[in-house]
């Protein structure tokens, strides 16, 4: 009797049901896409058609079948299903779960599979609840996410699960999808006539951008909206498919995976030098929703990182676009995301400035040097300690240059900084260089006057001459 009641429910709801979820599948050859996981003889379809599931986490975009493969699941199992949604359930409705799940294994040997819905929504402490239980194997764990499962959920329930990621559709698979839902006459729209022109249906399933929920219910409002023709037909032009679905379905959730390889793509097209793009992945973030204080303070960091020296006014131009934008606001600030966008993307490169981390590795690694007597500070202990004698100040001479040593004892030719030979930096460098090799014959020149030629040390090193020095400060 409860069969009969259950199955006459499923019938009431599916009659009042949405077409996305009239139309899931509800078998493997049914199943749209995602052939890398389900093709013949791959795992996954070998597993489900063998009732010989283990833990999975299914990981993708929305739209793209990951409780539809849940519920195929539970249709073709032999072990009892339980499905929740991790934004409704507790730790209270897991214990429930588990509970049943023991008493059926004890006195019935019936395995239990426990579907959990957007699992990235429990917190630790609710992923904690359920791990002894799926490591025991009460529960065969399912999980379907869309946020990467190896930041989003505990790595122990990770690790005893095999996770299959989910592509996003392609608009072949939304097509056939479409038409399957025309056709269906238990489900879809197979009892009446209804004609989509196809370039109408094109439209339908490229704003849908890879999302079959998307692609359905824009498919079911057209039909349910348009007035039928005298016979009772329906016809879907691209007028009533554009106003169907007015705005793409941008796939962009800015705590999720989008938001971050989106923000990944753009820094890379900025460093790749390519405009068009840097435009394009910047316009997404910002038709989606993205906050442009966020986009230009990743090119504040950029503006350092990536272009430097090569061109030193990229900071300013960074710097004032974000204080314009926060002057101005929304919309008319979108020109300075783009001005800011379009300067950085064609500066000349260079990533010199990452040699202060290569100084901070080394600092992390070595003893500390102590600081070359010349460079202490000798407006405290000159006269008793001699701190800062010998320093020669090189405003004294010749183009503000003269050759000392600046590093300690023992770092002689340690170099941190190289330039690169790109745009403004191409000056530093010959500079740079002719500096270095000053630098490097003084000390040469040094270490002979201190130890001859012979290796023989002499008794006293020439004090270097005094030369005037800074009035203030060290």
């Amino acid at each position: 009797m409860d069969s009969l009641f259950d199955h006459a429910a499923e019938r009431a709801r599916l009659g009042h049901a949405p077409l996305a979820d009239r139309m899931r599948p509800r078998t493997l050859d049914a199943f749209v896409g995602q052939e890398h996981i389900l093709g013949p003889g791959r795992l996954l379809r070998r597993a489900i058609e063998a009732d010989r599931i283990t833990s999975l986490i299914f990981f993708g975009p929305p739209g793209t079948g990951k409780t539809t493969l849940a519920r195929i699941i539970a249709g073709a199992t032999r072990a009892h299903f339980v499905s929740m949604n991790a934004v409704l359930a507790g730790v209270k409705d897991i214990r429930d779960a588990i509970s049943a799940a023991e008493d059926l294994l004890r006195y019935r040997q019936r395995r239990t599979i426990l579907f959990v819905d957007e699992v990235h929504r429990f917190n630790k402490a609710q992923q904690d609840a359920l791990l002894p239980h799926v490591e025991n194997g009460t529960v065969t764990f399912i999980g379907a996410t869309t946020e990467n499962p190896y930041f989003e959920v505990i790595k122990a329930l990770v690790s005893r699960s095999r996770v299959f990621e989910l592509r996003t559709l392609t608009d072949d698979d939304l097509a056939r999808i479409a038409r399957q839902a025309l056709v269906d006459p238990d489900h879809g729209y197979g009892r009446r006539t209804v004609a989509v022109d196809e370039d109408a249906l094109a439209h339908l399933v490229s704003t849908a951008n890879g999302d079959a929920r998307s692609l359905l219910n824009a498919l079911e409002l057209a039909v349910e909206t348009t007035e039928p023709a005298p016979d009772g037909s329906v016809h879907i032009d691209m007028a009533v498919a554009e106003d169907s679905i007015q705005k793409r379905a941008v796939l962009y959730d800015k705590e999720g995976d989008a938001h971050f390889d989106t923000i990944s793509a753009f820094i890379k097209s900025l460093r790749g030098s390519d405009p068009d793009a840097a435009l394009y992945w910047m316009a997404r973030m910002v038709y989606a929703g993205e906050d442009p204080r966020f986009i230009f303070r990743r090119m504040l960091i950029f503006a350092c990182e990536d272009v430097g020296l090569a061109d030193p006014r990229a900071i300013q131009v960074a710097t004032a676009c974000m204080q314009a934008f926060e002057f101005v606001g929304m919309p008319e600030g979108r020109f300075h995301l783009a001005e800011c966008c379009l300067y950085l993307a064609t500066a000349p490169k260079s990533n010199s400035s990452l040699s202060f981390f290569d100084a901070l590795a080394f600092v992390e690694k070595e003893a500390s040097h102590e600081v070359p007597n010349p460079l202490k500070d000798g407006n405290r202990d000159k006269e008793g300690l001699g701190h800062g004698k010998g320093y020669l100040y090189p405003h004294a001479y010749h183009n503000h240059y003269v050759p000392q040593q600046y590093l300690p004892d023992g770092m002689q030719g340690t170099y941190f900084y190289r330039p690169s030979d790109v745009g403004y930096e191409r000056t530093i460098t010959e500079r740079i260089e002719y500096w270095r090799s000053r630098d490097e014959a003084e000390s040469l020149e040094r270490r002979l006057r201190k130890y001859g030629s012979e290796g023989a040390r002499p008794e006293e090193e020439p004090a270097p001459p005094d030369a005037p020095g800074p009035t203030s400060g060290g």
